[in-house]
C-alpha cells in the first residue's frame, strides 16, 4: 500500500492581459500626473485640470472594478454611487443637511438638481478603493470603517477645493480643526453618508473576483498616492501644515491597517 502526498487544489487566478494592464496604468497615471501639476498652475487651466483629475481618477477606479470583478460589479457600483451622490448632494445644497449650508461655484460646469456633473464622480473615485480596503480589514464593520475612510479622505479634498473657490460654506459654528472655512458638520455629514453608501455597496456588490482578474496594485498605488500627496502638497505647496497634520493622521488611521494587511499580512 502506498501513501500519496495530497495537495489541496487552490483557487488560482490568472492575471489580466498586458493590454488591459497597460490601459489601466495609463488611465491611473494620467490621473496622478494631473494631480502633480495641480499646485503648479492657476486660472482657467487649473479649472480644467481640477475637473479632468476627477474624471480620470474615477475612470481608473471604474476600470479597475471592471477588470477585477467584472461588468456586473462595475456597472452596479457606478449606478449606485452616482445616484446616491446626486441625491445626497442635491439634498445638501437645498437644505444644508447633512454637510452644512454650502453652494457650488459655476466654474465646475453644468449642474443637475444644483449639483455639478463632476461631483458624483468624486464619490466614484473614492468609493471603490474604500470598499476594497474595508472588506479586507473590517470584518462585520465594513460600513463603519468605510464611512470613516470617506470622511478622512474629504479632510484633504475639501480644503483644496474651497481654497480654489470651487465651493463655499456659510456657517458661524464649530469648524474642522485647522480648517476655519469648513464646518465640523461637513465631516459628520461625510461620516454618515459614507457609512450609508459603503453599507449599500457592500450589500449589492459581489465579493468574488474574475478568474482573470486585475490585482489590487492599482488600488494600493492610488491610496498610497492620495496619502502621500495630501500630506506633501499641504506642507510644501499650499502652506497648510494643519491640514497636512489632521488629514494625514485621519487618513493614515484608515490606510495603515489596509497597508499592513496587504504587505505584511495574509496574501
Amino acid at each position: 500500500m502506498s501513501i500519496r502526498h495530497y495537495s489541496p487544489r487552490r483557487n488560482r487566478r490568472s492575471g489580466i492581459s498586458l493590454r488591459s494592464k497597460t490601459l489601466l496604468g495609463i488611465v491611473l497615471g494620467i490621473a496622478i500626473v494631473l494631480q502633480i501639476i495641480y499646485p503648479l498652475i492657476d486660472g482657467e487651466l487649473l479649472r480644467v485640470v481640477t475637473i479632468a483629475t476627477v474624471y480620470w481618477a474615477a475612470g481608473a477606479m471604474a476600470l479597475h472594478a471592471l477588470l477585477a470583478y467584472g461588468a456586473r460589479y462595475a456597472f452596479t457600483y457606478l449606478f449606485v454611487t452616482i445616484v446616491f451622490a446626486l441625491i445626497v448632494e442635491s439634498v445638501g445644497v437645498k437644505t444644508g443637511w447633512p454637510f452644512g449650508t454650502y453652494e457650488y461655484d459655476p466654474s465646475l460646469g453644468h449642474t443637475i438638481a444644483g449639483v455639478p456633473y463632476v461631483v458624483p464622480f468624486a464619490w466614484v473615485m473614492m468609493a471603490h478603493p474604500v470598499l476594497i480596503a474595508a472588506r479586507r480589514v473590517a470584518g462585520n464593520w465594513v460600513f463603519l470603517y468605510g464611512g470613516y475612510a470617506m470622511a478622512a479622505w474629504d479632510l484633504f479634498l475639501d480644503p483644496q477645493m474651497v481654497a480654489a473657490n470651487r465651493w463655499r460654506w456659510s456657517f458661524d459654528g464649530a469648524h474642522v480643526p485647522f480648517q476655519p472655512e469648513i464646518p465640523l458638520s461637513n465631516t459628520f455629514g461625510w461620516l454618515l453618508t459614507g457609512m450609508a453608501l459603503i453599507a449599500i455597496l457592500h450589500q449589492v456588490l459581489p465579493r468574488d473576483r474574475r478568474k482573470s482578474s486585475a490585482s489590487f496594485g492599482a488600488v494600493d498605488l492610488f491610496l498610497t498616492w492620495t496619502f502621500f500627496a495630501g500630506v506633501i502638497s499641504n506642507l510644501f505647496f499650499f502652506d497648510r501644515p494643519g491640514v497636512a497634520l489632521i488629514g494625514g493622521i485621519a487618513f493614515g488611521l484608515f490606510f495603515a491597517p489596509y497597508a499592513f494587511s496587504r504587505w505584511l499580512g495574509r496574501p
